[in-house]
């Protein structure tokens, strides 16, 4: 009969979440647990939550009560960003019984021995200045890639963002240690790593706890495009400020990075860079933009926007989109700014109503559908290598080439987490793109 204590994990938010979640469940293991799907019965449930979006604050109690309805007597666990920025909150929801901050969340079995109901949620949470420690961490086993922490915390003062609250200082992995964490995800058979953290191209700072560099982001880039084993990586999100142009010149010339950079822009006004205390003007952005596309015409490059930012007159607004409007880019990430307390932007004069950074969204959502439809076109008739997802879609397997294009075929179990060359041939009324493999391929 199995007595082990079963637990269950539901992650919100980024991309580092989901790597620090599998890292957390791993500690669970060493200590006998098993990991069951969230939606089973189990003893404890943690939930990593996020706090970038409205939105993710009032997912969490959606969350827990989904917990409670598998197993009320359930000892539930709140973890991550917005844990460490409003644990009060989250103790006081109702079937909360632990929430661990930045520091504790890596420790989690430790405050573990009582595993009984409390009346009120318990808090562990440091001041953030104690955050101040790296812990590396990647995710595995529920993709056909994994995504590697190679960084976390964030020096930068962008006045609408808590991530330095949540996250604490700038602070990176040894270089060594990534790189040992990217040969143990290729051992397992992953084909793709996504390199992740809270400011990726500040890699390096840290290392030793301080703000001395031993490495650059270039060097780690060099470094990683040398482990063999690893047939695709990709570069999750990077500052434009700190994207070199010596980094766009490897990844254009490397054998495992693939032409995909995802790079915030935030908004396309200079007057609203400066309000949100960016590090860089458009101009440098379009250098940016011109650069890739110079030594990889067909690279993908998203971008992240963010509308409604107090003060963001109508004109202004117009600025970003007809910006994003000629750049050569391939989709936007659409962000309606929201008010986050503690934040200097919070107490900006001149708010933009909400029925209008609505709108504006929306635009620019309409914007990216037509940016992405007319990548996609400009890659048909192309040849490309596809790496193929997990999952039946209603009888369709999807993938994505090296450069973020979404296909789709009739599905065959047998192409799951496997590469193969095909020549693009048109989009199909979903909006994905048909194919034909390059060498004949019969199940």
């Amino acid at each position: 009969m199995n007595t082990k204590k079963k637990v269950g994990f539901y992650t919100l938010g980024c991309k580092l979440n989901f790597s620090e979640t599998s890292t957390i469940a791993r500690s669970f293991k060493d200590e006998g647990f098993d990991r069951v799907d969230f939606n089973d019965a189990a003893d404890i449930y943690v939930i990593n939550t996020c706090s970038v979006t409205e939105n993710a604050d009032k997912r969490f109690k959606t969350v827990v009560k989904q917990a409670q309805k598998s197993n009320a007597e359930a000892f539930v666990v709140a973890v991550g960003c917005y844990a460490q920025l409003k644990p009060q909150e989250l103790a006081d929801v109702n079937g909360v019984d632990l929430v661990l901050g930045a520091t504790e969340k890596f420790k989690i079995t430790d405050y573990l021995n009582d595993l009984s109901k409390n009346d009120l949620g318990e808090i562990h949470s440091c001041e953030i200045e104690d955050a101040d420690f790296y812990v590396g961490s990647y995710s595995i086993g529920d993709r056909t890639r994994a995504f590697l922490k190679v960084q976390d915390g964030c020096d930068y003062k962008c006045t609408y963002c808590t991530i330095p609250l949540a996250r604490g200082i700038s602070r990176s992995d040894e270089l060594q240690n990534v790189l040992h964490n990217a040969k143990e995800i290729s051992s397992k058979g992953i084909k793709e790593i996504v390199l992740t953290g809270v400011n990726i191209g500040d890699y390096g700072k840290g290392e030793f706890g301080n703000k001395k560099h031993e490495h650059t982001f270039l060097e780690l880039v060099e470094a990683l495009d040398k482990v063999e084993g690893i047939e695709r990586l990709r570069i999750s999100s990077i500052e434009p400020n700190l994207l070199k142009n010596e980094t766009i010149d490897v990844v254009s010339k490397s054998r495992a990075f693939v032409p995909h950079f995802h790079i915030p822009l935030q908004s396309g006004s200079n007057a609203v860079l400066k309000a949100m205390r960016r590090r860089y003007m458009r101009e440098l952005y379009v250098d940016r933009v011109i650069k890739i596309k110079e030594v990889m015409p067909h690279a993908c490059i998203g971008v992240d926007v963010i509308v409604g930012f107090p003060g963001e007159t109508e004109a202004q607004f117009l600025e970003t989109y007809n910006f994003l409007n000629e750049l050569d880019i391939s989709y936007l990430h659409v962000f309606t700014y929201s008010e986050r307390a503690n934040t200097v932007a919070a107490s900006l004069e001149n708010v933009v109503p909400k029925n209008i950074r609505t709108k504006r969204s929306k635009m620019l959502r309409g914007l990216s559908a037509k940016k992405r439809r007319a990548f996609y076109e400009g890659q048909i008739g192309t040849n490309r290598t596809v790496l193929f997802e997990s999952e039946n879609k209603e009888g369709y397997i999807h993938g994505f080439t090296e450069n973020y294009v979404k296909v789709k075929s009739p599905w065959n179990p047998e192409l799951v987490n496997t590469l193969h060359d095909v020549a693009l041939t048109k989009i199909d009324d979903d909006g994905l793109v048909r194919f034909d493999f390059v060498k004949e391929y019969s199940a």
